[in-house]
């Protein structure tokens, strides 16, 4: 949590997680999502649990960034950056209509080295360029 203020400030707003009754969440408590909380900051979405934060949702506006080995992803990131990165997802890229969005390119990448998971991270694509990323479960 320190980190999380440390690089983007206090939370715009924050939510218990019973409120919003997610079908999956990433830190899947033993006490269930009792004191768990949503974090929104910049458009984001975050999940807190104790003082751990994840991300849920990722915003690639208003300056937000995100640094994975060593390559800075941000709004200006175009497919030809991700290729570099991703270059097995960026050629499996599909498209996807999403919610309040309308049909957005998608690139996926799985949860876990092994795929042994069946969550995946999807990263949303518009106009060329990195538009943001959500963590997806089934329920």
């Amino acid at each position: 949590m320190k980190e999380f203020e440390k690089n983007f400030g206090k939370a715009d707003s924050i939510k218990l997680m019973s409120e919003e009754a997610p079908c999956s969440y990433i830190f899947e408590n033993e006490d269930g999502k009792k004191d768990d909380k949503y974090l929104y900051k910049n458009g984001s979405r975050f999940e807190n649990s104790k003082d751990s934060v994840a991300i849920d949702e990722f915003r690639f506006y208003n300056g937000n960034f995100l640094k994975y080995k060593n390559h800075i992803f941000n709004a200006s990131t175009t497919l030809d950056d991700l290729r570099k990165v991703f270059p097995n997802a960026v050629n499996a890229m599909g498209e996807l209509d999403v919610y309040d969005e309308g049909k957005l390119q998608v690139i996926q990448l799985r949860e876990d080295e092994n795929n042994i998971s069946d969550g995946h991270i999807n990263i949303f694509i518009q106009n060329g360029k990195l538009y943001f990323m959500h963590w997806w479960f089934p329920c």
